[in-house]
Formats: C-alpha cells, structure tokens, sequence
C-alpha cells in the first residue's frame, strides 16, 4: 500500500511539472480522479468544463478529461467570469505563497494567478461573481484587515475595498451565491432556509423559493432566471424567474440520497448545463437540462 501511494504521488508531481513547464494538459494514463469538488465553471470561450480540487484544477474539454496547467493549489470558492477565474483557497506545497492565499484572479485559465489582496489572512469558501462586471461577492467568517467583522462582502474593484451588505431579511446559514451576469447589485442567496433574491447589493433579501436548503445556484447568462438546486428528502433542480417567481422544475438523473453541489452554465450555448454533486458525480446536458451524461461517478471521471 505503502508502495502504491509513493508512486501515485510521484506520479501527481510529475504531471504537475510537466503542466508548469508547457503549459498545456497533461493527460494521466489512468485518468483523472475528482478526489474533491469545490466547485464548477466553463472557461470564458466554453471550450473547457473546469472543477477545482484540493489538487489543481480538473479540465473537460472535447469528452476527454485531463489536468490543467498551473500550479495545484487547493482552489476554493472557485467562479468563472469573462475575464477569467476568480478562487481563494490554500497554495500548493513548494508554490511560495502565503496560506491561505486570500483573493486570486487568473486570466489565462488558471496557467498563472495574479494576487488580489487578503493573502495569509481569508479563505473564502463562499464566492461568486458577475459574470460581464466581474463583482465579486463574498461571505466572510471572521474579521481581517479589510472586513470589521464577519458577513456579506462586495467588491467592484478587485478587492482593493469591500462594502459590507446589510443583508436584510436573509434567513438560516449561507450554502451558496450567486450574481447577476449583468447587473452588480442582483445577487441570489441559498440558505438551509430557501433561495432569497436583493436587488440592491445585498442589502435587502426577499424569499424566492420554498423552504428546502439551496446548495448550489447560477444565473443563467440571459440574465432572467436562475438554476437553483435544492433538498428536501430528495434532490431537485429548479429553473426560476426571479422577478416573477415563476419555478420551472428539471428532471434529474437518479441520485438516491445525493444531491447537486454546484451549477454551471456554458457562456455561449445556453443548452449546455453542467452539474456537480456531493459525492463528487458530474453530469452535463446540451438541451437546457432535460436529459444528461454523465462524466464522472463519485470521483471517478468518465
């Protein structure tokens, strides 16, 4: 056994070598394994399904998986935008940084990361951003040099200052963010109380969705709806009008007690969804969530 997880390991840092030096994926011979999930998003030009891991970033691209260039860093609150990823998290052992590495912005997906403040003080494992604006939502858990005190945080400047929302009427603890792909001051929020929608920066929240937990949300890129999982004895997928109400329920593969994690939506095509569960299976669909493939099972990709 002892033998076996030297070699994987030695395996892991030669692929990560071999990314670092050119700059391309780096196809494992034994596939690629989703050992975590910490979240979901295409590349700005939709060419590639990207997941970020506690080892590096893991690449979909023309059906085959492979792993990206760049360091491997522990990437949290993982987000897509037009610009390119926005992540926190924890750097890779050897890379330099400082831990935990606070805000990071890479614009050349995810080759190199470009340091936007808070390094050595917050990991944010609840980020979104606008999609066209790049505001960058945040949920802090504890005070640092830029946040007082713990909460909501925005910011439409790349972390240079942050606003902190009032966020009234926000009910039961914060499972998942996200922001309009227009619009900086949309921003929706899923709770263990529901989906709750502010149109003014988070400072007022009112109820969109019943009263199950809401793990995973996305705006979808037309701006007019939101895809929203939630629980409640069993997983859902929802497709809501968050002006008029309007839920509109998708038909999921058969999880038992799994549930959806994380949503993502292709840039361009917008039949083209995908989704991550808690025990690490992925699926994507190109007719706008009624059928699926399935292109990883519980880690193992596919």
């Amino acid at each position: 056994m002892a033998i076996r997880q030297w070699a994987a390991g030695a395996v892991a840092l030669i692929i990560s070598f071999l990314s670092l030096v050119t700059g391309t994926l780096v196809h494992a011979q034994d596939g690629v394994t989703l050992m975590h999930v910490h979240g979901l998003g295409f590349s700005a030009d939709g060419a590639e399904l990207v997941i970020p891991s506690h080892h590096g970033l893991a690449v979909y691209r023309n059906g085959q998986w492979a792993k990206a260039p760049g360091p491997q860093h522990d990437y949290m609150g993982f987000v897509g935008t037009k610009r390119g990823y926005y992540t926190s998290g924890h750097p890779a052992p050897g890379s330099g940084l400082i831990n935990p590495f606070g805000l990071m912005r890479s614009d050349d997906n995810g080759k190199t990361w470009t340091k936007l403040g808070l390094e050595g003080q917050s990991d944010f494992h609840l980020l979104a951003a606008s999609f066209a604006t790049n505001a960058v939502y945040v949920y802090n858990t504890e005070p640092n040099s830029l946040m007082d005190r713990a909460g909501l945080y925005s910011s439409l400047n790349d972390g240079k200052t942050w606003r902190r929302a009032q966020a009234v009427g926000l009910e039961g603890p914060l499972l998942s963010l996200a922001v309009h792909p227009t619009d900086p001051n949309v921003v929706a929020a899923g709770t263990r109380a529901g989906l709750f929608i502010s149109r003014d920066a988070g400072g007022h929240f009112s109820r969109q969705f019943g009263n199950a937990q809401v793990p995973g949300l996305t705006f979808d890129q037309d701006g007019t709806t939101i895809w929203a999982s939630s629980f409640d004895r069993s997983a859902r997928l929802s497709k809501i009008d968050w002006k008029s109400g309007q839920n509109t329920e998708r038909a999921l593969p058969s999880l038992g007690d799994d549930a959806v994690a994380y949503i993502a939506q292709h840039p361009h095509d917008l039949s083209q969804v995908a989704i991550a569960t808690f025990a690490r299976s992925v699926f994507l669909s190109r007719d706008g969530g009624v059928t699926w493939k399935q292109i990883a099972d519980h880690g193992r990709t596919l």
